[in-house]
């Protein structure tokens, strides 16, 4: 059978993106499609467009490796960041191959085949098409349902309550008391950026979060950009970046009491008498939960100014005119942020099946962190969780790009990793985050094992070197030629 697509990608944003584009680089000759249920690209740059939304890994990471960040800021805003990928798309030619406001409902690989047989919904009776490889750029989180906690009380608050997940794009706060309940990178992000027209901004939180100042422009870069070729200054800039981020993590891991010194000295430095240990000094260690970027010192200076503050108790309730805690303060307010946080999804919410049958992703294991013991034809990008998630989506992208011009070099039109029922494989928590998100979905999550392949690692330097060392056939990928493959078909 001659599919209609040798590869489909579902997801616009950074990770189908990379993918698309390694494939117009590295497999000119293989036709794709790309499914985004939103109206623009973009993924979570798309969805997100709350007050000051921005990068919190540097442009440097953040952006990818085969198109050049230009900007002058390595920390970048929503609409920087869409103008970038659009770039991007327009420099590949990929919006032809964008199916906008259309959804993956289901997917099924039918071994008969070798092909993947997907269910699409664009408003109208639901559609079918057929794909030889299935990547799925469709990020971590559920894009419809946050981690949104019911408070006692919510419907007595006379207010506005937001999540920032659907923020309202007329939303007046200028003048308004603003409630901010959440201490992650969002809060942290909202939180100025609302101080500067609100009355007054409180972050409320159960526990302090690590906070790590840094300058929005990287002058180092910026000084490489005028003195070279804007590839080479920006490949000089990354790989820095890159080291420097993965000596960070590394060193808050092995000595965490050596970087919770250097963070608390610096918040000290950076609030003086605003300072207290209460609200800002966290009960875990430097990156047991993502560090939190502040550019700038930007929180900082709003705490600082007066125009914010930072409040660590618990909720007893809502009440119409906002928050009443359990210590027995009252937080006063007219709009109500709940930064609770995500929810994780796995594949996208996609109904994934083997020749009808479910597949229970919590009984396979990650196998070279993208693809699924035993599940044919597919891979998936879940971001780094130390790291800026575009390294993970061009690492990956550029593996199964390999992987595609393997299978054509072969003939095969089937590839899986083979794990049998008698392996003697340890399972191992890669996901050692205290974050709450990343608790909560712990019970769906595949498993990963304590070496690779059969992992899905958090260290970008050793992947990239696993890529650059390790065959594509390695004896654990099988290849099969399940159908007759027509000349130049993808196989």
């Amino acid at each position: 059978m001659s599919p209609d697509v040798d590869v489909l990608i579902v997801g616009a944003g950074i990770s189908g993106i990379s993918m698309a584009a390694h494939l117009g680089m590295l497999c000119p000759d293989r036709t794709y499609a790309m499914i985004e249920r939103r109206s623009q690209p973009g993924g979570t740059w798309d969805l997100f467009r709350y007050p000051g939304v921005r990068s919190d890994s540097d442009m440097y990471t953040l952006g990818f490796e085969f198109e050049p960040w230009t900007d002058a800021d390595s920390i970048a805003g929503g609409d920087r960041i869409r103008a970038y990928l659009d770039r991007v798309i327009d420099r590949f030619a990929m919006r032809p191959h964008i199916r906008f406001g259309t959804s993956v409902v289901s997917a099924d690989f039918r071994e008969e085949d070798a092909c993947w047989h997907v269910t699409l919904a664009d408003g109208g009776p639901e559609r079918r098409m057929t794909a030889r490889f299935l990547y799925l750029g469709t990020g971590y989180y559920d894009y419809d349902h946050p981690h949104d906690p019911p408070f006692a009380g919510r419907d007595a608050f006379t207010g506005t309550i937001v999540h920032p997940q659907f923020w309202p794009a007329q939303l007046d706060y200028a003048g308004k008391q603003v409630v901010v309940i959440g201490s992650g990178a969002t809060a942290v992000t909202l939180v100025p950026a609302m101080a500067r027209q609100a009355a007054h901004v409180t972050m409320l939180q159960r526990t302090p979060t690590w906070m790590g100042a840094r300058p929005s422009r990287d002058w180092l870069a910026r000084l490489g950009q005028a003195m070279l070729p804007a590839r080479l200054a920006y490949r000089l800039a990354r790989a820095r970046n890159i080291r420097f981020s993965d000596y960070v993590f590394k060193t808050s891991r092995a000595k965490p009491g050596r970087m919770a010194t250097f963070l608390t000295r610096a918040a000290r430095k950076a609030l003086g008498e605003h300072y207290n240990e209460r609200d800002w000094l966290p009960p875990y260690g430097p990156w047991e939960q993502r560090l939190c970027l502040v550019p700038d010192g930007d929180f900082f200076k709003a705490v600082r100014e007066g125009r914010a503050e930072v409040v660590t108790d618990r909720i007893a309730r809502f009440d119409e005119r906002g928050v009443v805690l359990e210590s027995g303060r009252h937080l006063t307010a007219d709009i109500i942020v709940t930064a609770t946080g995500l929810r994780l999804s796995i594949a996208g919410n996609i109904r994934a099946t083997l020749d009808g049958q479910r597949i229970n992703w919590r009984k396979h294991f990650y196998y070279r962190s993208c693809m699924f013991s035993n599940v044919p034809n597919l891979a998936v990008v879940f971001g780094y969780l130390n790291a800026s998630w575009t390294l993970r989506a061009d690492i990956t992208a550029r593996y199964v790009c390999q992987l595609l011009n393997r299978m054509h070099a072969t003939g095969c039109d089937k590839v899986r990793p083979v794990l049998p029922a008698d392996h003697a494989l340890e399972e191992d928590n890669v996901y050692d985050f205290s974050s709450g998100y990343i608790q909560r979905a712990l019970p769906l999550m595949p498993k990963s094992a304590t070496a690779l392949p059969w992992r899905l690692n958090q260290d970008y330097m050793e992947d990239r070197r696993d890529l650059r060392e390790r065959p594509v056939e390695d004896g654990v990928l099988i290849f099969d030629r399940q159908t007759v493959a027509q000349p130049g078909e993808l196989a």
